[in-house]
């Protein structure tokens, strides 16, 4: 699995989800411009010493992110209003889960342009905006482990 973090803007964010994606053995892609540097304090503390664990690419921007995919590679887009569930999508082992700033989520144009593979996160309190970035990924990526079967899960 991969994980594409677009534009983040909060060290702890993306420190817990760099931690998540070492324990899952996930690849993890952080889209510039960032709202933090790489040598962030927080962002160090809350990925601990797990970051020489991770597998991750740093990419200018979208384009160049999207340039570099395989041709094989299946995008699915994590954002409130999307017309499918998380749980109701059908992933793969390759597949790619792409979330968008903090402050923003993700551009909507992206959003139309992929409304087939834009899925969302039940909420049920309206008055709740939304959950947290690294909790999103957390749910979402191991729905998606649990369809694998949780292929190389160590006991």
């Amino acid at each position: 699995m991969h994980i594409v973090l677009v534009q983040p803007e909060i060290p702890p964010n993306t420190g817990n989800v760099a931690r998540l994606c070492a324990a899952t053995k996930t690849t993890l892609h952080l889209i510039e411009p960032f709202g933090f540097k790489l040598d962030d304090t927080q962002l160090k503390r809350a990925g601990m010493d797990y970051w020489q664990h991770v597998t991750w690419h740093r990419w200018k921007n979208w384009v160049a992110f999207t340039q570099n995919l395989p041709a094989s590679a299946r995008l699915w887009f994590v954002e409130s209003g999307g017309p499918t569930n998380y749980s109701d999508a059908k992933f793969s082992a390759d597949d790619y889960l792409v979330f968008g700033r903090e402050t923003a989520g993700l551009p909507k144009q992206l959003l139309v342009q992929n409304q087939e593979r834009w899925l969302r996160i039940p909420m049920f309190n309206p008055d709740a905006r939304s959950l947290n970035l690294s909790n999103c990924v957390a749910l979402v990526l191991f729905e998606a482990l649990r369809q694998q079967g949780f292929q190389g899960e160590q006991r």
